[in-house]
Order: structure tokens, then C-alpha cells, then sequence
């Protein structure tokens, strides 16, 4: 249990004091936890999202890692948001009515919890 916390701590302090990329803690949170995926495959920008619980000691963490479709080819880029606790639920209950609204609407927000998600140019 120290382990992981201490592996998570890490890869946090990394990714906002050094600046590294964002990969180590996908990485990590696939590696440690199971994930629930929801796919989108009408969706012209989001392939599939996939949420992860985390219990690191007795504090439970949550992320949503972000699948978006390349612009051209096959596959996607992956972006991980740590997000607030009903994340899942209301992404749940909203994707399959329009994946890029329930994404901007219940995951975006939390674009600066990590510093690990997509930039969109405004």
C-alpha cells in the first residue's frame, strides 16, 4: 500500500514539477487498477472512455482516461483527467446521446487537475 502511494505520489510531483509527459501516469493507473470503459463509436472525436477507482490509503482517487481519435488513420491518443467521484455516473447516463457533450459537460472541467488532458485551441 506505501508502495503505491508513494509510486502515485511521484508520478503527481513528476508530472507538475518537471514537466514530463503524462504517460507514466497512464501507465501507472491502467497497471494498478481495473477500468470501466464506455466506447463511442459514433462519435466523431472520442473513441472511448475508460474510468479507474483508486484506494490509496483509505482515500479513494478517481480518473477518467480519454481515447480520441486520430485526425487521420487508426487508434487514438490517450489523455487522463483525475475527476470528482459521480464522474463516471453522469458520463454514464449522457454518452451515448453525444460522447462530446457528456465529455465537456462532466470530464473537461477537471482539465487542470492533473495537467494531463487535451488542449483545445478556443
Amino acid at each position: 500500500m506505501k508502495r503505491l502511494f508513494l509510486s502515485l505520489f511521484f508520478l503527481v510531483a513528476v508530472v507538475h514539477v518537471k514537466g514530463q509527459t503524462c504517460d507514466e501516469m497512464i501507465t501507472f493507473v491502467k497497471e494498478e487498477s481495473v477500468g470501466v470503459t464506455y466506447s463511442s463509436y459514433t462519435s466523431k472525436a472520442i473513441s472511448k472512455v475508460t474510468f479507474y477507482d483508486m484506494v490509496i490509503d483509505y482515500k479513494t482517487y478517481y480518473f477518467a482516461i480519454v481515447c480520441f481519435k486520430k485526425q487521420y488513420g487508426y487508434g487514438c491518443n490517450e489523455y487522463i483527467y483525475q475527476v470528482g467521484s459521480n464522474t463516471k455516473f453522469n458520463y454514464s447516463l449522457h454518452y451515448l446521446n453525444s460522447a462530446g457533450k457528456a465529455f465537456w459537460k462532466y470530464i473537461q472541467p477537471y482539465n487542470k487537475s492533473l495537467e494531463c488532458g487535451a488542449s483545445f485551441n478556443n
